[in-house]
């Protein structure tokens, strides 16, 4: 081994503590970016892996009724490559002890495989086609409800009850993340997907010959809008609901959602790591290299280049990057593989497991040897290139004199020990102000991690109490007149108000951008105190403009839509048409893209008043049993969305994914102050040891003596927090920017609560670090501190 390798490995080995300290953030930062990124390439690589096995299709399309007509028709398309017509309804259930909500997908008569949707056999086997009573069902349906394969299972359907057995369990691309119907989460327990025989369920719907849904997949190089219209036109005539591409299929549209917050999450994080890694090399050499300056010198003397000596305390950096590397490839793989798990209970995929590509590991063992290496160059290029006469020699001292820290120490009247701490952080900005950065680094990680639970109290507050206010949703099978919907609804048990409302499927047009949404109609007679409300901008309740129409935020933009133009709306339900309407300014919105309008301004439009699809309901708790018996046994209702289980749901599963990610950054940005902190404080003992033992022998005491170590470090914390609190908040915003999607908008939030959670564990860890670094100066002997100047 040549000896400056043996000396590489003596430096790593005396340096081991501070070492550790730049490997810990270093490493952090390397295993945000493989758990995140490793994490997103596995869903991905799941995604399309499973998507292309079950041949997952590329545009959907709902009508009233389908002949086999129409369906030739469209497969004759140019663009569309193959294309399956079946059957699609909701219905509801009924177990032992739990009701809810199923969706009822056809299986192809006579027993014939599925060409496109092709669920994947989890346990038992296909339902018989010449059994009527037999169905399959969703595997995550079935595990929460603990059905298997034999089970009886209670279907109501288009107000018919039916007792069927259950014959397997099935999973399908097209429900990875299965929602319900006026849901914002998966409810595995209340809501499932059935699989039926095409025959059995085209006589319970009375469309015998015919099918209400479709879809298609398209050949290579093909317009998805071209092909949109094509079938749109097609089925415009049979109550077509609108073609929409696999973009907006809700389960595939979630999924990429949580894929870009992923990739944001990735993109954002980990170069404020590295950056403070980059800084903590730079501290940790500078100090090495002008206690070694001598022995640089030396080196030159005997033979030694620039270059060699360059290679070796770079060598020391790359050293101390590679414990780094393996310390966060170690972490991020399992963490990844956490997550992983994690996402198991969100998106159902037959297998998912923690499979990232190299490229996370390669790209981010990349960056941290940039890092690092940026870190050593600085500090060892001056004293490298010095000649070994000059290196030889002691450095001159600081020529330091009165100055700003003397001056506005008299103005503020300092102890001798308040003015050491001033002027030792005033004379040496640089070191303060890399201090600083870091410290400022780790606060803006602790605010961008804890506001998270103020943007989803805002936007659980926003849902579940300014703008939802009833107990009670129930979704109608099939549109009635308002009037008789207000009065069937009063008389059931427990009710004590009823309010029936409209939610219309439509298209909206601006141009040649076109998006399908819902229009919800208001009663402007309620005066704003509906159950149902909207919101402006900043969060207030307020009518809908009775001139037009209102938009969220994203959809407008989305539409390309300034106040005052004309939105083209095209109503996708009977009485069927295209109306125009003025746009009339955007709302508050956090889930979906839901359009607003005055029910009067529809009302006038069509000449009648526009049919009610649901009711929303405030339900006394002492009537709630009763209530509960009438609506399961109704065959008008649909659906029912209890307003308070949703929100508790929402609560439980957001709460208890932020917890444990908010602990893992929240032990980051501690991990950050604790390195920075503890390597500043560190070089500071070693640099002012001799005269930090000159004040034990005139007479100070141990403390006094700490008590300069520690001011300076937390002088230069409290300076470098309003930085960090800006900086957290600008982090803050541009990740509510990349998580916002058309389907998620979240609002910008940040409680004083927040910053001041972030402030405190900052200022507690950098002065437990800082303690414990003053306390080492006990340990030094004082005599040879007094011998030696420069003694680490």
């Amino acid at each position: 081994m040549r000896a400056l390798d043996r000396k590489l490995l003596r430096d790593l080995v005396r340096l081991w503590k501070p070492a550790l300290a730049i490997a810990l953030v270093l490493g952090c930062g390397i295993m945000t970016m493989v758990m995140m990124r490793g994490t997103a390439q596995t869903l991905e690589r799941t995604r399309a892996e499973y998507y292309a096995d079950q041949r997952f299709a590329e545009v959907f399309a709902h009508a009233e009724r389908i002949p086999p007509a129409t369906v030739a028709a469209i497969a004759a398309l140019p663009d569309v490559a193959q294309v399956e017509a079946r059957l699609v309804t909701a219905g509801r259930f009924a177990l032992p002890g739990v009701r809810g909500t199923v969706q009822v997908v056809s299986l192809p008569q006579n027993g014939a495989a599925l060409r496109l949707n092709r669920p994947v056999l989890r346990s038992g086997r296909l339902p018989d086609p010449l059994r009527e009573d037999e169905v399959a069902v969703s595997e995550p349906f079935a595990l929460a409800n603990g059905l298997r394969p034999g089970d009886a299972l209670e279907l109501t359907l288009k107000g018919r009850v039916g007792q069927y057995r259950i014959t397997g369990t099935l999973m399908s691309p097209e429900f990875v993340y299965a929602v319900p119907q006026g849901a914002m989460m998966p409810d595995d327990r209340h809501h499932g997907i059935v699989w039926m025989d095409g025959g059995r369920l085209q006589a319970l719907l009375g469309l015998k010959g015919a099918a209400n849904d479709l879809v298609a997949t398209l050949r290579p190089g093909a317009g998805e809008a071209r092909v949109l219209d094509a079938i749109d036109r097609q089925l415009d005539r049979f109550g077509g609901a609108g073609a929409y591409g696999r973009g907006r299929q809700m389960s595939h549209a979630f999924l990429s959602n949580e894929l870009d917050q992923l990739a944001t999450l990735a993109n954002w994080l980990p170069p404020v790591f590295l950056i403070v890694s980059a800084f903590l090399v730079n501290m940790v050499l500078d100090r090495l290299v002008r206690l070694e300056r001598s022995q640089i010198g030396l080196l030159k003397a005997v033979g030694y280049g620039t270059g060699q000596i360059l290679r070796h305390y770079l060598g020391l950096a790359l050293g101390i990057g590679a414990v780094g590397i393996v310390l966060g490839w170690v972490t991020g793989w399992l963490m990844g593989a956490w997550m992983t798990v994690m996402y198991r209970d969100f998106f159902r995929f037959p297998h998912l497991a923690y499979q990232p590509d190299l490229s996370a590991f390669l790209w981010s063992g990349l960056a941290a040897v940039v890092a690092v290496a940026l870190g050593a160059v600085r500090a060892v290029a001056g004293a490298a290139a010095l000649a070994p006469a000059v290196a030889m020699q002691a450095p001159p001292p600081p020529a330091f004199g009165r100055g700003l820290a003397d001056r506005l120490g008299a103005v503020l009247r300092l102890g001798r020990l308040a003015m050491m701490v001033l002027r030792a952080m005033l004379r040496r900005p640089w070191r303060a102000l890399s201090t600083g950065a870091g410290v400022a680094a780790a606060v803006a990680i602790l605010v961008a991690s804890f506001f998270t639970f103020d943007v989803i109290e805002a936007v659980m507050d926003d849902i579940f109490n300014r703008t939802n206010r009833q107990d009670v949703t129930l979704a109608l099978t099939a549109p009635a007149e308002a009037g008789a919907v207000r009065l069937a609804a009063a008389e059931l048990p427990g009710v004590t108000r009823a309010e029936a409302e409209s939610v219309l499927p439509v298209r909206l047009r601006h141009g040649a951008v076109a998006r399908l949404t819902t229009l919800r109609l208001h009663d402007q007679g309620t005066g704003g105190d509906g159950l149902v409300r909207v919101l402006d901008e900043a969060g207030r309740p307020v009518l809908p403009a009775p001139g037009g129409i209102t938009l969220p935020g994203s959809l407008a933009r989305a539409l390309g839509v300034r106040p005052g133009d004309l939105i083209e709306v095209e109503l996708l339900m009977a009485p069927r048409g295209t109306y125009r309407f003025r746009f009339a300014g955007t709302v508050r919105q956090a889930m979906g893209q839901e359009a607003h309008m005055p029910a009067a301004l529809m009302t006038a439009a069509l000449r009648r008043p526009a049919p009610v699809t649901s009711v929303n309901l405030r339900v006394d708790p002492a009537g709630r049993p009763a209530f509960d018996r009438v609506v399961a046994a109704s065959p008008q209702v649909a659906a029912v969305t209890d307003w308070r289980k949703l929100r508790d749901q929402f609560n439980e599963t957001m709460n208890a994914s932020l917890l444990t990610s908010t602990l893992i950054f929240s032990a980051i940005g501690m991990l950050i102050t604790l390195g920075v902190v503890y390597n500043a404080a560190r070089i500071q003992l070693a640099e002012r040891c001799h005269e930090l033992a000159t004040l034990r022998v005139l007479g100070f005491y141990r403390i006094e003596v700490g008590a300069v170590l520690v001011g300076e470090q937390m002088l230069t914390v409290i300076l470098s927090l309003p930085f960090g609190l800006a900086a957290g908040h600008g982090l803050a915003a541009l990740m509510v920017r990349g998580f916002s999607s058309e389907i998620v908008s979240m609002p910008f939030v940040i409680h004083p609560g927040t910053y001041a959670l972030a402030t405190g564990l900052t200022l507690v860890t950098a002065l437990v670090t800082a303690i414990a670094v003053a306390r080492g100066h006990a340990k030094v002997d004082l005599v040879s501190a007094l011998k030696n100047r420069d003694q680490s």
